[in-house]
């Protein structure tokens, strides 16, 4: 027994041999050793991956995942109530600015014109001021 212990030991050691000396260091010996004590026979990088593991669907469940692309933020500004009102893209841009979400408006017809296709929002051509015609987009 006292040999595996010390096997064990020298496994957690090796694990966290390349990290810079400090608290981090310490509570990922500890966590490695708990961890290989519990019996897990995988050795030093298997705790580490299982560690992972197990945290990860915990993290799943507290917070929900943030919108990544330009058509993810549209949908959740829609999510949001924020097409309940016809909407003209230089409003659109500006929602998104709110959310920190900066994109030139150069580059928003066309993704928006891809979830009009796909029926997650609707577009209607609408006369605007001094007579000019422009896209308003709301919920389909």
């Amino acid at each position: 027994m006292k040999n595996s212990l010390v096997e064990i030991r020298k496994q957690a050691e090796q694990a966290v041999h390349g990290m810079a000396d400090g608290d981090l260091k310490v509570k990922a010996f500890e966590t490695i050793l708990n961890h290989l004590l519990s019996g897990n026979a995988g050795g030093p990088a298997a705790s580490v991956a299982g560690a992972d593991a197990k945290a990860s669907p915990k993290q799943k469940g507290t917070a929900p995942k943030a919108p990544k692309s330009f058509g993810e933020r549209v949908l959740s500004l829609k999510a949001d109530g924020f097409f309940t009102e016809q909407r003209s893209i230089a409003e659109i841009r500006q929602e998104l600015k709110k959310n920190g979400w900066h994109y030139p408006v150069t580059s928003m017809s066309g993704p928006l014109q891809s979830l009009v296709q796909k029926k997650s929002l609707r577009r209607e051509r609408v006369d605007e001021k001094e007579g000019r015609k422009g896209w308003k987009y709301s919920n389909p």
